[in-house]
């Protein structure tokens, strides 16, 4: 029997799989399973090398419909969301979108309704990579101005402790002494203690990018 499936990768914690999956249901999509890819990026990985990209891959049939919010959740690569669509088309997997109502027919009816199906393929993909490139640099242009801003943003927590405490932290830890014996023999806060002791090389980094 075909099957319905709703494939939903949410990257941020605002884009739910329950928020998707209400959407389809809204917009009048009976969908038999779900599929999801959580905190997972459109822009370097690809639907194959997704946990959830492969096993939805594995899932679908000839027959079947794959239900998407946009064609953004495939990904925001020109090529990577092409080619998916494509192989998923040749597959016989028929591919709609929850947002404008869009259907890509695996079995168009006549030459023109392919050849337009093809066309709204690559504009739509190639939409979706140059929104992600604009967000990347507004992003990127962002990060820049903070940095001059706001410049402590960018170096992370104020080391609670100074570049002897550290010194001596590891000392404390290599002769076998224990976490609260360094603290109260250095000064150091407990937590801190711990902290260096797990990563003493991030520590390290720490007090670097302070200047101490």
């Amino acid at each position: 029997m075909n099957k319905t499936i709703l494939y939903v990768r949410a990257s941020t914690s605002e884009q739910t799989s329950d928020h998707q999956l209400e959407q389809a249901t809204k917009a009048g999509f009976k969908i038999d399973e779900v599929v999801t890819d959580h905190g997972v990026s459109g822009v370097s990985t690809h639907l194959a090398d997704r946990e959830g990209g492969r096993e939805l891959l594995h899932k679908l049939r000839e027959g079947d419909a794959l239900v998407v919010r946009w064609l953004d959740r495939l990904g925001r690569n020109y090529r990577d969301v092409t080619d998916t669509l494509r192989s998923l088309l040749d597959r016989g997997v028929t591919v709609k979108t929850v947002i404008n109502g869009m259907v890509f027919d695996a079995r168009p009816k006549t030459a023109t309704e392919e050849a337009v199906r093809d066309a709204l393929i690559g504009f739509m993909a190639a939409q979706a990579e140059a929104q992600a490139q604009a967000t990347k640099e507004a992003q990127r242009a962002g990060i820049a101005h903070h940095k001059v801003a706001s410049p402590e943003k960018f170096k992370g927590r104020k080391p609670t402790f100074t570049r002897e405490q550290l010194d001596q932290v590891i000392a404390l830890a290599e002769a076998g002494q224990g976490q609260s014996a360094i603290a109260k023999a250095t000064g150091v806060n407990r937590n801190a203690v711990i902290r260096i002791t797990q990563n003493p090389a991030k520590a390290e980094a720490a007090l670097e990018r302070w200047g101490s």
